[in-house]
């Protein structure tokens, strides 16, 4: 489409993916979306991106992102049907990490029908020098309908500056003899990205000395997945996060779905898990929450997935892994494409130094011999020494 064109769209769910090139040096992209009312939100709710990731209506989500080949997506699922009356437009915007968007080849945004996969509009954003954040599209309503607009328009003051235009109120650092931060708190946009360069973090440094974290697994199928078993289909994908332990006292273990070892947060393990989505792609995804409020009983903690049915390899799987402290920036990654029959994968390693706890990207995908399970390969290939019987779901 060409900018500041239009077209109708349906009425129903659609996905929206922000696309850029990947490669050295190319900053990462961040999508978002904005519902408004009189060209601006209604509250800080109202804007939907990595650190909100459902507004409360349920009508966008943020999926996260994925990698396919030479491009990253990140996504958003819009559902028409479900925008509040009061709300006239939702804004799509993009954002910039590490750069600006004159650094972003091949950044696109692709509108898509979710039910039947078809493609509803494109737009190519080119020309970009300056620019941090972008709005690259947006849903208005006209006539009882719907239409998508290509807007194009650029902001050299990244998020906080789009999204503050918009009436949202953007948590800032403050000095310490600034006043005291309101009674609503505002939007945090600060977040950590983990990659092969850069794979570790310290929560203490990010803030997340208390509270909880969450820790979520979602993912993407774009391609057939092979190893199905007869009369299954794409819904029936099932991976299981789980997570493999070692208190401060010796004591070891495993967090999974398998033998509903779900764990607890009061107790030991101090992780549990939050239940078994079997749904595949669902916006809430695999999860399960380590309570930092206990983190010196904890000496390490490995999370990782595994493959219980539905596919034979992670090979067409696209999945982000976002741990979110209660207090702290969020901190995120994606996987790498899989090239080898893997059934599980490490996601990431949570390690106790001295009181702190540091969070190391692992992204290894494993591949079990004949005969071994995943849990005792991905044990195996972290020294964890447990001993395993087989368990069911």
């Amino acid at each position: 489409m060409p900018k500041g064109s239009n077209t109708p769209v349906p009425t129903t769910a659609l996905r929206v993916e922000v696309t850029r090139r990947a490669g050295p040096g190319i900053p990462d992209v961040d999508a978002s979306a904005l519902l408004l009312a009189g060209g601006r939100v209604r509250a800080d709710g109202d804007l939907v991106f990595y650190n909100q990731p459902a507004h409360a209506s349920g009508a966008v989500r943020h999926q996260g992102k994925g990698t396919t080949g030479e491009r990253v997506t990140d996504t958003l699922v819009v559902d028409l049907a479900r925008v509040e009356s009061g709300v006239e437009r939702i804004v799509l915007a993009a954002s910039a990490d590490g750069g600006t968007f004159g650094q972003v080849p091949g950044l696109t945004v692709q509108v898509s029908d979710t039910v039947t996969g078809d493609p509803v509009a494109r737009f190519d954003s080119t020309g970009a020098t300056v620019e941090t954040a972008f709005v690259l599209g947006e849903f208005y309503r006209r006539q009882g309908g719907w239409k998508f607009r290509a807007v194009g328009q650029g902001y050299d003051s990244g998020l906080e500056g789009l999204a503050t235009d918009f009436g949202i109120t953007v948590d800032v650092p403050q000095h310490p003899a600034a006043p005291p931060v309101p009674a609503t708190a505002p939007v945090r946009l600060s977040k950590v990205t983990l990659t092969k360069a850069a794979p570790s973090v310290s929560l203490a440094k990010q803030g997340g000395t208390f509270g909880v974290m969450h820790v979520n697994l979602n993912w993407q199928t774009r391609k057939h997945l092979t190893g199905r078993r007869r009369g299954a289909r794409a819904g029936d994908l099932d991976l299981d996060l789980c997570a493999l332990y070692e208190l401060a006292d010796g004591r070891k273990g495993v967090v999974q779905a398998l033998g509903s070892a779900f764990g607890a947060l009061d107790r030991p393990p101090y992780i549990h898990l939050d239940g078994d989505d079997r749904t595949g792609a669902a916006a809430n995804g695999e999860n399960l929450t380590i309570s930092l409020d206990h983190k010196e009983h904890l000496r390490r903690v490995l999370v990782f997935v595994t493959i219980y049915e539905g596919a034979s390899s992670f090979a067409d799987l696209h999945a982000t892994v976002t741990l979110q402290p209660q207090h702290g920036a969020p901190i995120d990654f994606s996987l790498d494409e899989c090239t080898v029959p893997s059934t599980v994968c490490a996601l990431a390693l949570i390690t106790d130094t001295g009181g702190d706890l540091v969070v190391r990207r692992e992204a290894r995908y494993l591949v079990p011999e004949r005969g071994v399970s995943p849990q005792r390969t991905v044990d195996r290939a972290y020294g964890w020494g447990m001993n395993w019987t087989p368990g069911r779901k």
